[in-house]
């Protein structure tokens, strides 16, 4: 008689998020390794909680651990100790696993975004980057742009304060050139290499783009973080500017193949598989 298959119990904390394809994702990557797994949504506002209670009741309820996203990526960096340094020099984590020692917290979208753009565009250095929004997705991002060589990194945001935080911690992490951009200054792309999206503009629910209307430029590629729906705003927007364009599903799926291996304490290999399956089931 064969043994019962190991049991995961994941979940995912986040605001909007009944569109997510992340539980496919984590339960195909489970079943690439002859895991099984469970994957919840919860959303706060849903359950009448905070965060950090909802983070405590799943670790109380057994689960593995949580993946985090759009609005609590930062609050989780604060909450949880860094199980990688990299966490806490950047302010942000989107994945969490439950050990004994308690949790910890740790930032795939980083290593995720660095993953797909290489396999996207190879050893092409990403040249002078404008990022819009800098909030948990942005931090992680920002900080991958350094990683893969970037000459300046532009960030943009409505709230100064952050553009100013993720400049800083930028800086501390690497030798990289890293300025802000006037609002005013976005109708044109002139001198910008690449342009990436890590605002919540353009998914399900919230409609629009960072971009302003009639934007010009010549960007040579462009990234979207959102994934759902794949054509946005945002993408048209560059892609008719000309620019080689990376979906926000490539990080989507590079991300969640680091985050289960986090979790699972083991290694997805049969990537080709995964996609194939994903693709298949949803």
């Amino acid at each position: 008689m064969s043994e019962p298959l190991r049991t995961l119990r994941l979940g995912l904390i986040g605001g909007n998020i009944t569109a997510t394809r992340s539980p496919a994702l984590h339960v195909v990557c489970g079943l690439s390794l002859g895991v099984n797994v469970t994957y919840d949504l919860i959303i706060p506002a849903e359950r009448g909680l905070g965060f950090a209670e909802l983070l405590a009741q799943c670790e109380r309820l057994g689960f593995a651990g949580v993946n985090v996203t759009y609005p609590h990526k930062e609050e989780a960096a604060a909450l949880v100790l860094a199980g990688d340094p990299v966490v806490q020099a950047m302010g942000s984590s989107n994945t969490v696993l439950f050990t004994p020692e308690g949790p910890r917290a740790f930032n795939t979208d980083h290593s995720g975004f660095v993953a797909a753009y290489r396999a996207a565009f190879g050893k092409r250095a990403p040249g002078r980057v404008l990022v819009l929004g800098t909030g948990g997705v942005g931090r992680a991002v920002g900080f991958g742009l350094a990683d893969l060589g970037a000459s300046e990194i532009v960030l943009h945001d409505t709230d100064l304060a952050k553009v100013a935080s993720l400049a800083a911690a930028i800086r501390g992490h690497a030798a990289v050139a890293v300025s802000a951009a006037e609002t005013t200054c976005l109708h044109t792309l002139a001198g910008i290499d690449g342009v990436v999206n890590c605002t919540p503009l353009g998914m399900i629910g919230r409609p629009g783009s960072a971009l302003p209307e009639g934007v010009t430029g010549r960007p040579v590629w462009a990234f979207d973080a959102v994934y759902t729906p794949a054509d946005t705003p945002f993408r048209a927007q560059v892609t008719g500017l000309g620019a080689a364009f990376l979906g926000g599903y490539e990080l989507y799926f590079h991300q969640g193949l680091r985050a289960f291996e986090i979790f699972s304490r083991q290694t997805v290999s049969a990537h080709d598989w995964v996609r194939a399956t994903l693709n298949y089931r949803t």
